[in-house]
C-alpha cells in the first residue's frame, strides 16, 4: 500500500474510532446524566420511580426542615366509596386505580383521617409535584411583597430581572405574571413534542442553557392583562424575580420563610437548571404530609397557630379568580378559574387547589376544613381533573359530616 494511501486509511480509522467514542459517550451522558432523566422522565412503567427520585437524578437545592414540627393528630376513618360525577355514580377505588395514585392524604382541621401509599411510595417518600410548585412560588412572592423586597405588584418584572429586558416580559406588571396574563408567547401543549413546555427541559439539560436566557428570548403575542393563558414561563419568571428581589436562592428563601416557620417535618428539594436557578414552574419534591401542611397554612389564612407565615391578605387574593378570562383552548385546567398561581373550581363551594400534570394536587376546602393531597402518575391527568375534583368534594363533605 502506498504511504499516502496508508496515511489516509489510518486517519479514517482514527476518525471512525473517535466518532464511536463520542457516540458512546454521548449516549451514556444522555442516558445516565441529567439529560437521561429528562428523556425517560414520563416513560410508561418508569414514572412512579422517576417522580420519587427526580430530585436525585437532576440537580436540586435542598430545603431543610428545622424547629418544632407542626403535628397532625391521627384518626383513621373510611373514605366514601362512591361519589357522583356528571350525574353518574362513580367508584373512588376505581378512580384511584385508574389515575395511578402514588399517595393520598385527607386531613380535617389538623387531623389525618386517611393516609395511603401505592407504587412503592411511603410516608417518607419525596414526591415530585410539578405545577403544584407554582403555588409555593406565589406564596413566596406574597411574603417578599409583605417584607418590602418587592415594592408593588404593579412594578414591571423586568425592573427586577435584567435578563428579561428586551424580551416579551419587558414592562409587564408582576400582577399580570402572577395571573398568567403576561401576554407571553409560550405553548403549554403537553401533547405536542415540539411545544415550548416540552422543549424546555431539553434546552435546560441537553443544551445546558440557563433558564433566564430561555425566558429572555420569549416574544409577546398579546397585550398583558387581557387574557389568562396558562404558561409555565410565567411561574419561572416569578422565580427569577424572587432570586433577584431577595438576594438568595429560592430554596433558601422557601426554607427560611415557609418551611421552618410552618413546621415542616422533612427536608425537601427544589430542582434547578444546570446553573443553579430553581425551576419554579415545577420540580419541587416533598412528602405528602408537608404538602398537607402547606395546604393547612392556606386553610388557616396563612397562619400556623399564632404565627402569620403567609400574609392573610395574600392568601385571600391568591385564591380569587383573575378578572380576565382563561383562554378557552387551555390544554391544562380547562373549566377552572385561576388566581395567583392557584386554581379555583367552578361553583360556590369556596374550594381551591394547587394542581400539576400527571395528577398532583393540594386541595383545600375551607367550609369543610379539609386538606387533601394526591400524587399520581396518571397518563390521562387532563381528562380526569373534573372527576378528581368531584371525588375531593365528596371526601371533604364526608370528612366533616360522616360518622
Amino acid at each position: 500500500m502506498a504511504p499516502i494511501l496508508r496515511r489516509i486509511v489510518i486517519a479514517a480509522a482514527v476518525l471512525a474510532a473517535l466518532l464511536v467514542v463520542v457516540a458512546v459517550g454521548g449516549f451514556l451522558y444522555l442516558r445516565l446524566g441529567p439529560a437521561g432523566g429528562v428523556l425517560n422522565l414520563f416513560a410508561d412503567g418508569q414514572r412512579a420511580d422517576n417522580f420519587r427520585a427526580l430530585h436525585e437524578a437532576l440537580p436540586s437545592h435542598p430545603v431543610t426542615a428545622g424547629g418544632e414540627t407542626w403535628a397532625f393528630d391521627l384518626d383513621e376513618r373510611p373514605l366514601p366509596e362512591r361519589f357522583v360525577f356528571e350525574g353518574e355514580e362513580r367508584s373512588l377505588s376505581d378512580l384511584l386505580r385508574a389515575s395511578e395514585t402514588t399517595g393520598l392524604l385527607v386531613a380535617h382541621d389538623g387531623v389525618i383521617l386517611h393516609e395511603a401509599y401505592y407504587q412503592g411510595y411511603d410516608q417518607h417518600s419525596l414526591a415530585t409535584s410539578f405545577s403544584v410548585a407554582k403555588s409555593f412560588t406565589s406564596a413566596l412572592v406574597g411574603i417578599a411583597l409583605d417584607r418590602g423586597q418587592i415594592r408593588s405588584l404593579d412594578d414591571a418584572i423586568s425592573d427586577y430581572v435584567p435578563e428579561l429586558v428586551g424580551s416579551g416580559y419587558e414592562g409587564v406588571a408582576i400582577r399580570d405574571v402572577l395571573t398568567m396574563s403576561s401576554g407571553i408567547a409560550f405553548d403549554e401543549d403537553y401533547a405536542r413534542a415540539g411545544s415550548d413546555v416540552m422543549r424546555l427541559p431539553l434546552r435546560l439539560f441537553v443544551l445546558r442553557q440557563p433558564v433566564a436566557d430561555v425566558l429572555g428570548r420569549l416574544p409577546r403575542e398579546r397585550e398583558p392583562g387581557t387574557l389568562q393563558s396558562y404558561a409555565s414561563s410565567d411561574a419561572q419568571a416569578l422565580g427569577l424575580l424572587l432570586a433577584r428581589a431577595t438576594g438568595t436562592t429560592v430554596a433558601e428563601f422557601l426554607e427560611e420563610a415557609i418551611w421552618r416557620p410552618a413546621g415542616m417535618e422533612a427536608d425537601a428539594a427544589w430542582g434547578t437548571d444546570l446553573h443553579g436557578q430553581e425551576l419554579t414552574y415545577a420540580f419541587l419534591a416533598a412528602t405528602l404530609r408537608d404538602y398537607a401542611r402547606f395546604g393547612r397554612l392556606f386553610l388557616n389564612e396563612g397562619r400556623r397557630a399564632d404565627r402569620q407565615v403567609v400574609p392573610a391578605a395574600w392568601v385571600e387574593a391568591s385564591v380569587r379568580p383573575g378578572v380576565t378570562a382563561m383562554a378557552p383552548d387551555a390544554a391544562f385546567g380547562a373549566g377552572f378559574g385561576y388566581g395567583y398561581q392557584w386554581w379555583v373550581p367552578d361553583g360556590d363551594e369556596g374550594d381551591f387547589l394547587a394542581m400539576g400534570i400527571w395528577g398532583q394536587f393540594v386541595y383545600v376546602h375551607p367550609v369543610h376544613r379539609v386538606v387533601i393531597v394526591k400524587t399520581s402518575t396518571d397518563p390521562d391527568y387532563a381528562g380526569r381533573q373534573r372527576e378528581t375534583l368531584a371525588a375531593f368534594r365528596a371526601m371533604a363533605a364526608c370528612a366533616s359530616n360522616c360518622p
